[in-house]
């Protein structure tokens, strides 16, 4: 009876131990690989269903354009057309450089932005646009 509590304490004792090995191991490691679910913009970018919530002063619309012919596993195969569009990253693209052609005209943020692609049986393209905007100090609010 006492050796069968002795065991039962020990295997008990293993698991605790156990435990707490793998998480004293585990918790030394980071992930090799940042993740950073939102990429960072020189300026705010706000999308049609979305406004800041400074005041702020339109400046001017400005779209990012491109057409381009198909590559050949886009063009169409037994009348469907297959692999076409944009992945994320290509997107995340075009509103860098959107972003940067506000920046330079000296915007604070983009809103209203909208992106759109089309694709025909030669060619496919997208656009990205958004109007530039520059926010308000508190003292122009008032005004």
């Amino acid at each position: 009876m006492n050796d069968e509590r002795k065991l039962k304490t020990l295997r008990r004792s293993a698991w605790v131990g156990l435990i707490f090995l793998t998480m004293a191991v585990t918790g030394c490691f980071r992930p090799a690989i940042p993740i950073s679910m939102s990429p960072n913009y020189p300026v705010d970018v706000f999308y049609e269903n979305q406004q800041p919530d400074r005041p702020f002063t339109e400046l001017e619309w400005l779209e990012y354009k491109e057409e381009v012919p198909l590559a050949d596993q886009q063009k169409p195969q037994k009348g469907r057309m297959v692999k076409r569009g944009n992945n994320i990253e290509q997107k995340d693209l075009l509103l860098a450089r959107l972003t940067m052609q506000a920046k330079k005209m000296g915007a604070d943020a983009l809103i209203a932005v909208r992106y759109q692609y089309y694709s025909s049986a030669t060619v496919h393209g997208y656009s990205m646009r958004g109007m530039a905007v520059k926010y308000q100090k508190e003292r122009e609010v008032g005004q």
